[in-house]
Formats: C-alpha cells, structure tokens, sequence
C-alpha cells in the first residue's frame, strides 16, 4: 500500500476528453485505484491518440472501452467486475465494441479476465501501454489479446501525456515506476515489476513544458519517490555494479527535488509517495529552502506496532519513523503529515492497535487513509500468515482509527484559524457554485468566496476564520 489513494467515491469517473479533428475513433476510459493510475491513463490516452482515438465520456459512443484497473484492496477488484457487467447490453448491441482491463489488476488475473469475463477482448498490464497499436489489431481480427509482461526498463519518460480530467492546474508528473519494498501485505511488486526512475531531464523538461502550459502545480509521483536513484545504469538493485563515474553523478530524490524546484521557480511542487526507511534529512532540507516545494509530506506507516511492523516487513521501526517526524518538524516547522494506516493485520492483537493509537496522538496527523486488511493473492502475507481478525473486531478497530483522525484532523484545522495562507485556486466548491476551493501548502483544502478578478490557476492569500473537520474557511485579504 505504498501509494496515496484517490477518494473511493470518485472512482471511476471518465477521462475527460481529448480531441484530434482528424480522428474517427472514440475512446472511453476510466481509472480506478491510486494517482498512478490516473497518471498511467494519460500515458494511454497519449498513446491511442496517435492511433485515431479521440477520448469521450459518453461510453455508448465508444468504439474502445477501457478500464485502468487496481489491485491494491479487494473491493477495488470487485468495483471493476461490477462495471464490467454494466457493459453486457452495450457489447451485445453493438458487436464490433471492443472492451480491454488495464493496470494492476489485469497483470494479477491475467487470463481468468479473458476466461471469467467474457466481453473482455483486451489485458494489458502497467508496463505494455505501448503494445496497445498491436494488440488492437489482434482484436480487429477476432482475437483475444494480452500482454501483461514487466519490464525492468520501461518508463514511458518520452511519451507526453494527454493531460485529461483535470482543472489545467495540476498535474502528476511520474518519477519512478514498480517497488522493490516487498511489503508482506502489498501485490504492488508483483503487478508494476521492480522500481527503476526516470531519467532527470526529460522529468525536468516535463515540467518547463507544464508551467508553459499554464499548469501552477505538480506531484511528483512514484511507489515510492525516496528510492529515486538516477545512475544512468538501471534498476536500482544493480546499482552496485555502477561505475565509478555513475556513482559520483548519481542523481538522488533529494538533488532531483532541488534540480526541480530550480527549473520551474514559480511552480508548487508536491511529492508522493514516501518511504520511512528510505527517506533522509535531505528531503526536509530541500522543502525549507524552496518556497514553491510544499510543506507537506505523505508518510504512510501501516501500524504504531513494531511487531506489526515486522510482520509487515516495513523494514522501519515505530521509533525510527517517530524520529524521522520530529526531524521533519524541526526543519519544517510549518510542516504537515499523512499517513496510510492497516487495521486488523495478521495476528494484531488489541495491545497492537492501541499502540497505532498512540502513535497517531504522537504525531498528529493532518489526515489519513485507513483500511481494514483484506488479503491479496499472491503476496507473502496470503502465502504465509493467516488472516485471522474477525470482521467486527477489524471494523471496531477500523471506526476508532477513523474517529481518532477525525479528531486530530480537526485539531489540525484549527490550527491554520486566525492566520493567512497561500491557496492556489483549483476550481469551483462542490457545494456552493459561488465559492472558489484550493490547497493551502500543507494540503488542506480552503473555501473562500469568489471576487472579481479572481481566475482559475491564481495563488491568493486567504484569511482563514473558521473550519470544519477536513476544510479551511476562509475570505480573500
């Protein structure tokens, strides 16, 4: 679970659209799972728009039916195969549609979702977005096609992603691809292949190309960004064998943060996803000297217990993760953290979940991502260890997990009351068509009401007067 997730209740919502005059073709495509996912889209959209596919969100006018598939939690997998269904009626009327599983979850199943699901023409995994021209042309001429092999080199660094369903704001910008953690709990490793990073100039290039684009923000977005190695010689395991040479201009995260934040001075840059055993001080330091570097940080943990923890393999201690926080805050005074939280792990007992509790009281978390275990096939934990917390008592834990970090959130929030913050404006309140939402640099959101002059893409200073649990209200100063 090394990656931040989406909010469940916007699963699935179709790819806005992008358009060719020349093309004929219409593609629909939805994303499920993590920001990976959705970044992995553009990728797709960028590919299969070259081949005549313009994308639409009307699924009964597309020719090709695509769904950008996660593994990560049981219920993703069961949402999928769920939409799957709703796309029966549509394939009957109209024979010549072709309906393809992409991302995690066809890499895990495979074949079955050829066997098991019998309008799915199309499987292909996170490392063959290429192969996509190819495998179309087998399901042109009435054969299944799949292709779900990992690669130990593919990072799709030259493809210029479609920039599709977001606010021309922000954008994810992909650093890294697969992990190596082996986490017990995680299929990660075993549907993205193992991690290698990106070359640094075509991200930086990536990035000018952004800002000129008019986009004010970005994520740069891995499993796990910590573990940016950049050597000129591959995976990252191989480093070993580096040449000298490599190991002296070897590009770390942090350098790339600060190579980053130099290329594109007035752009806000975030990160995510981090890794406690492999994030440094040097992290830290870059977010206190650059401005435009957001003081926030993603730091899943999974559990406040060391016996947990070893279950889980996360090769990090809860006094080291601890440690590193309090590092975090002494640099980054103004800092903010999340975190990603397992409850009811194999053979967690009720004195492990107190002490995940207590460690969330320590740190005070600005928000999280909580979930009860669910098994995942194929990894180590499935393989080895039983899943043996009842259902109620994980959902008893799951509920004081949850109301715990509603407490804290709102703790938090108060916090940010009484004092000005820098929001960029990303769109329009859900609730009130009158007021602007943004992010302030520690990632909390702001409403605020819309005054003239006032444009999508503009960083304001707002004056928060009030919150609620999760939002920051505020007026322009």
């Amino acid at each position: 679970m090394q990656e931040k997730y989406i909010d469940e209740n916007k699963q699935g919502e179709a790819i806005a659209t992008a358009e060719r005059p020349d093309n004929s073709k219409k593609l629909f495509l939805e994303s499920y799972g993590c920001q990976m996912n959705f970044s992995d889209s553009e990728i797709v959209a960028s590919i299969l728009n070259e081949q005549g596919y313009n994308t639409t969100q009307n699924v009964e006018e597309a020719d090709l039916i695509l769904l950008n598939t996660c593994s990560i939690r049981e219920k993703a997998e069961q949402t999928v195969r769920m939409r799957l269904s709703q796309f029966k009626n549509l394939k009957k009327d109209k024979p010549s549609l072709t309906v393809g599983v992409l991302g995690c979850m066809a890499e895990r199943l495979k074949t079955k979702f050829l066997e098991e699901e019998q309008l799915v023409d199309l499987v292909v995994g996170p490392d063959a977005y290429r192969d996509l021209p190819n495998l179309l042309k087998e399901t042109d001429d009435g054969r299944d096609a799949i292709n779900v092999i990992l690669s130990k080199e593919e990072t799709y660094a030259d493809i210029n992603p479609v920039r599709l369903g977001g606010n021309g704001v922000t954008a994810f910008v992909t650093i890294t691809r697969g992990c190596d953690n082996m986490c017990t709990f995680c299929v990660v490793p075993f549907t993205r292949g193992r991690e290698r990073s990106r070359d640094p100039h075509s991200i930086i290039e990536e990035c000018k190309n952004l800002w000129e684009s008019g986009y004010k923000e970005i994520t740069l977005l891995g499993q796990n960004v910590d573990s940016y190695l950049w050597y000129g010689g591959g995976p990252k395991k191989d480093f070993k064998n580096a040449t000298e040479m490599q190991r002296l201009t070897a590009i770390t995260f942090s350098q790339l943060l600060d190579m980053v934040a130099v290329a594109v001075p007035k752009m806000r840059i975030r990160f995510s996803t981090n890794n406690p055993h492999e994030m440094t001080e040097e992290v830290f330091r870059m977010i206190a000297k650059h401005e435009n570097i957001c003081n926030y940080v993603h730091l899943p943990v999974q559990s406040g217990s060391d016996a947990m923890l070893v279950k889980m393999n996360r090769q990090h201690t809860r006094q080291e993760y601890l440690d590193l926080i309090k590092k975090g805050k002494e640099i980054v005074p103004e800092i903010s953290f999340s975190q990603d939280m397992i409850i009811g792990f194999c053979g967690e007992t009720e004195e492990d979940h107190q002490q995940t509790l207590s460690l969330m009281r320590e740190v005070e978390y600005d928000y999280g991502y909580m979930f009860s275990y669910s098994e995942r096939p194929g990894t180590p934990a499935h393989k080895k260890m039983e899943d043996d917390i009842p259902a109620d008592v994980k959902q008893r834990r799951l509920a004081e997990v949850i109301a715990l970090q509603g407490e804290l959130s709102r703790k938090r929030m108060m916090g940010y009351v009484g004092r000005n913050h820098e929001v960029l404006i990303e769109g329009t309140s859900r609730k009130n068509e009158n007021q602007w939402k943004g992010r302030n640099s520690q990632n909390a959101v702001c409403v605020f009401d819309k005054l003239e002059g006032q444009k999508l893409g503009d960083i304001v200073t707002i004056f928060v007067h009030g919150n609620t649990q999760g939002t920051l209200l505020g007026e322009t100063v």
